[in-house]
């Protein structure tokens, strides 16, 4: 399960996404997250379910990666339906198991809110971490916050720790991994006993990966001490960022997608007839 974690790794491409300013991207994606608890009714979702499918295409990321990153979050998944299938009302019923309900009104409700956490997670990867380098993505993230340095707002330190954090998670990863199977084969057992016993077994990994996280992070501050780092004041970039003709065509065509998807859920909502 551990391996199936694929956040804050990049894949470098050269795509119509990967090419997309990082702050067209940022701003995309939490339009795209608004739109999308804006949205009310099987076709609405449909529509953002199309334009994510097409943005993937686009980026031409295997479709098993992006089911790899989904597994990490089956757990949820699951316990978010049975929460909305036990304890969401309407509808007609279905079954009852003394004082809990099953109605249709529930399985309805189960379903769309697990199918948009899917979308959740996979549009922040796909339009995110999977098609922008950690450095763009910082570089984005400073930009848009700009504005907040008139009030001595740290922005860059903000965007550093948050770049640093999304870098180190592939690494944490691997070696969890690594310590791991280094105590399977001491004997150690990780899959079978109760969850009590499972998350006791841990313990000697966490162990050993904390002091290395604490480690790696004493050389990363040493390393950026001998650099002479001291922020972002004064610090020049190897490439500014500029919005190019198809970050314009990207944000007219993909906020016409949003739009469409919100004003159909409305017209859905309150019965409108066009």
């Amino acid at each position: 399960m551990i391996k199936d974690v694929s956040l804050g790794q990049f894949f470098p491409g050269n795509s119509i996404v990967h090419r997309l300013d990082p702050r067209v991207k940022l701003v995309l994606t939490i339009v795209f997250i608004i739109a999308l608890f804006m949205c009310r009714g099987p076709v609405p979702y449909a529509i953002m379910a199309a334009f994510l499918f097409t943005v993937i295409l686009l980026t031409k990321i295997s479709f098993v990666l992006i089911f790899r990153s989904i597994k990490p979050i089956l757990i949820l998944l699951i316990f978010t339906a049975v929460l909305n299938i036990f304890y969401a009302t309407g509808g007609s019923e279905l079954l009852r198991l003394g004082s809990v309900v099953i109605t249709t009104g529930g399985i309805y409700t189960a379903f769309f809110m697990v199918f948009r956490i899917i979308l959740l997670v996979v549009a922040t990867f796909v339009m995110l971490t999977y098609t922008t380098s950690p450095i763009m993505l910082t570089d984005g993230l400073e930009s848009l916050l700009s504005p907040l340095k008139k009030v001595k707002f740290p922005v860059h330190e903000l965007s550093m720790m948050m770049s640093i954090a999304l870098r180190f998670i592939p690494t944490l990863i691997e070696e969890t991994e690594k310590i791991m199977s280094a105590q399977k084969s001491r004997g150690a057992d990780f899959e079978t006993g109760s969850i009590f016993r499972r998350a006791k077994a841990l313990i000697p990994v966490l162990i050993p990966l904390f002091i290395n996280a604490f480690k790696r992070a004493e050389d990363l501050a040493l390393a950026m001490e001998c650099r002479c780092y001291h922020g972002g004041e004064g610090r020049v970039r190897m490439r500014i960022l500029k919005l190019c003709p198809l970050d314009y065509i990207s944000i007219i065509v993909s906020l016409s997608v949003f739009i469409l998807a919100v004003i159909l859920s409305q017209i859905l909502t309150f019965g409108v007839l066009i």
